[in-house]
């Protein structure tokens, strides 16, 4: 009988951070993460690929994970950028299926609302800090955002 070798932790991971990656591709996911027998691991694309075990980083993104050449513009730098004031979900409309509140090149008022960020079950109004025209919507309906992410560009 011969001696079978266990699949080291190392294998398994790797295996693991793999099936992810290709979950990734399969479902056109941004980012995915999983929590198993205290170990998490997060897969994001155009970022970089961590296994966290116990907060230390047991794999480092890969070099070919560089930059583009060419430099994207940053819409939170933007003057007139909205960002969220609370972690949430985003709404572009009143209820599902309704007509968005703003559409690039609408003209809105100082007050007017932009959008809705649900947060806990309250509906949180996002309002157009100046008057101007929506020059860029930077999510899409239903979208999970963070504190401070940009929402809308006004000038």
């Amino acid at each position: 009988m011969a001696d079978q070798k266990p699949a080291q932790k190392s294998d398994v991971d790797r295996e693991l951070i793999r099936e992810l990656a290709k979950l990734l591709d399969e479902n056109d996911l941004t980012e995915i993460e999983i929590e198993r027998d205290g170990t998490r691991v997060r897969v994001a694309r155009g970022r970089e690929i961590t296994h966290m075990v116990g907060g230390g980083y047991a794999v480092a993104p890969p070099a070919s994970a560089a930059p583009a050449a060419t430099p994207a513009v940053d819409p939170a730098s933007h003057p007139g950028v909205v960002t969220s004031p609370m972690v949430g979900t985003a709404y572009l409309g009143p209820s599902p299926g309704a007509k968005p509140f703003v559409d690039v090149g609408t003209k809105v008022a100082a007050g007017d609302t932009l959008l809705i960020v649900e947060a806990m079950k309250t509906m949180n109004q996002i309002p157009a800090p100046r008057s101007g025209t929506v020059v860029k919507v930077l999510i899409e309906d239903a979208q999970p955002v963070e504190y401070g992410e940009p929402l809308v560009i006004v000038e």
